[in-house]
């Protein structure tokens, strides 16, 4: 399996670093990056070909990874349409949906996939969604290539993308509010900066391997934590009293409208 990454930002070098990692071969990777400062960071970091010029990077390629904004993927598709020869096209832009990616690129060998950050650190998770055309071997070679960073869903309806990109693709953000704001209670409460985000970091992570690892449901976890009369209670009734988690399901549903309507503007663009 060849590799072609068209941009060499973030989220593609998380992918070419977790493909490496798993003893993916750097010559079978090509990367089209037009600065040329980056083309010779990921030469000299990865040791994989770093390209200016589309039909060269994508020359001998099996797979295409569509990783540029999504504002750009219109014009880079109409780009790969005439030099494409039966490649697999994977975009991991937000909102594009898979027939305007098709319509753009003139083909139907597409798969849609939403990581998030922390596949940054082999952490991530990626829904995944494909057209009926994609063949099953394409399919697994996309997962291959998304579970070089953390774990994949697979999704029968493209329309779920938009609450992937609501809850995992957006959800670190909310994770990095909540530690923001427990941070600035425990300052609040006497600690110092340093306490506070030690405190915070640990409680987050640890909380996480916990119902990660545990059998039992979240609610169970969270019942088991909060005694009678006890100070987690009151915690917990303060949260319930500010419908702290009705505001959580809004911020979830704004995201998903938001990924309809980037769907709606770029595509019509």
């Amino acid at each position: 399996m060849k590799i072609c990454f068209i941009g060499g930002g973030n989220m593609a070098t998380a992918l070419i670093g977790g493909l490496l990692g798993q003893g993916f071969a750097a010559k079978s990777i090509s990367v089209v990056e037009i600065y040329a400062e980056s083309r010779a960071k990921l030469q000299q970091q990865y040791g994989v070909q770093a390209v200016e010029n589309l039909a060269e990077g994508i020359t001998g390629s099996d797979i295409i990874v569509l990783a540029v904004k999504p504002q750009q993927l219109r014009e880079v598709a109409q780009q790969l349409a005439p030099l494409l020869q039966g490649q697999m096209l994977l975009s991991i832009a937000a909102g594009i949906r898979a027939q305007d990616l098709a319509r753009w690129s003139g083909t139907q060998n597409i798969v849609r996939a939403m990581p998030n950050t922390p596949a940054l650190i082999q952490s991530g998770m990626t829904g995944l969604f494909a057209l009926p055309t994609v063949s099953a071997a394409q399919r697994e070679q996309a997962q291959q290539i998304l579970s070089a960073v953390g774990e994949t869903l697979w999704l029968s309806d493209e329309v779920q993308l938009d609450a992937v990109t609501a809850i995992s693709g957006s959800g670190p953000a909310y994770v990095f509010y909540l530690i923001e704001a427990l941070q600035n209670a425990a300052v609040q409460l006497g600690l110092d900066d340093a306490a506070a985000r030690q405190l915070s970091l640990a409680t987050f992570l640890g909380a996480s391997k916990l119902a990660a690892s545990s059998t039992e449901s979240v609610d169970v976890l969270r019942t088991r934590v909060t005694s009678k009369n006890g100070t987690t209670e009151r915690g917990l009734q303060s949260l319930a009293n500010d419908q702290v988690a009705e505001s959580i399901v809004q911020a979830a549903q704004a995201a998903a409208d938001r990924s309809r309507e980037m769907g709606d503007e770029l595509g019509n663009a």
